[in-house]
């Protein structure tokens, strides 16, 4: 397996999944849509491994990561290509279908999407057998987890390669088919919408919600501080996308509307069930 990975869109997602890539002695090159963007992919990443650096977490492999800023520049004999940027069906498509024809035939091309359906974004593609779901979690450096989404096309081969690649990394995969939300939206929507409503209604306020799934279901995070470090229009979009599949079970709260509306997003944002500090990966106050 080549050690060549390229990942487009170089946000907080795709930052982090070319930080750890980077760190596990993969050559890295980020594809962003101008060079100020790319720039900025450029220093997230040298941020995150220079906090993992201090923690004793790795080296900074700055070195191996690259930034082009046209997909025709994305590397030829790159084994794995990861799509990362922002959960809009058509952008995804456009963007996958272009880079499938910069890409060997043999490359493993993937989706970092939370939600949509691995066999609508495959459907444009000439191999959709070699294209599948890998949906890293935020923040990636410190997620344990990568979910592997089978499409209706997707060989044992692709799978199997995505599993070596996860391995690599440290992590653990877990392998599911195509469905509305996967496994993990799926689930961590259902308790986030309800823990909103129950806020909403005045059940508890945010941190007494969180604390006791933290303590008594032993969740690493709460619901709700879950959803500001996700973010809450991601959650939101989501939650529509769910809702618009699976019904009305996924209606989203009004006061996560209201929230959005608002411009209170969560961590990103400085503001969402919690005030958060302006520093990546600072606690909430």
């Amino acid at each position: 397996m080549t050690s060549v990975v390229a990942v487009i869109g170089g946000g907080r997602m795709g930052a982090g999944i070319a930080q750890v890539f980077a760190a596990a002695g993969a050559t890295v090159t980020i594809a962003e849509a101008n060079a100020d963007a790319a720039q900025a992919a450029r220093e997230r990443v040298a941020r995150g491994l220079a906090r993992a650096a201090e923690k004793g977490n790795g080296h900074t492999a700055l070195g191996l990561l690259h930034t082009v800023t046209s997909l025709t520049d994305l590397p030829s004999d790159a084994g794995l290509v990861i799509e990362a940027v922002p959960e809009r069906g058509d952008d995804k498509i456009a963007v996958l279908s272009a880079a499938e024809k910069v890409i060997g035939r043999d490359a493993v091309l993937a989706s970092n999407t939370s939600s949509l359906s691995i066999g609508d974004l495959g459907a444009a593609l000439e191999r959709p057998h070699r294209f599948l779901g890998m949906h890293f979690f935020n923040p990636v450096p410190a997620s344990s987890l990568v979910e592997v989404v089978r499409g209706p096309a997707t060989d044992h081969a692709t799978i199997e390669s995505a599993q070596q690649w996860v391995q690599a990394l440290d992590k653990t995969a877990v392998v599911v088919n195509d469905s509305p939300g996967f496994a993990t939206s799926r689930l961590g929507v259902a308790l986030g919408l309800e823990a909103i409503r129950m806020l909403d209604e005045g059940v508890a306020d945010a941190a007494t919600i969180d604390c006791a799934m933290e303590l008594g279901y032993r969740h690493a995070t709460g619901p709700l501080r879950s959803t500001d470090l996700v973010g809450l229009d991601v959650r939101l979009a989501i939650a529509e996308h769910l809702h618009t599949t699976l019904g009305e079970r996924f209606c989203p709260p009004q006061l996560l509307r209201d929230k959005v509306a608002r411009g209170e997003l969560g961590r990103k944002s400085g503001q969402g069930f919690y005030a958060w500090p302006h520093t990546e990966g600072g606690q909430p106050r």
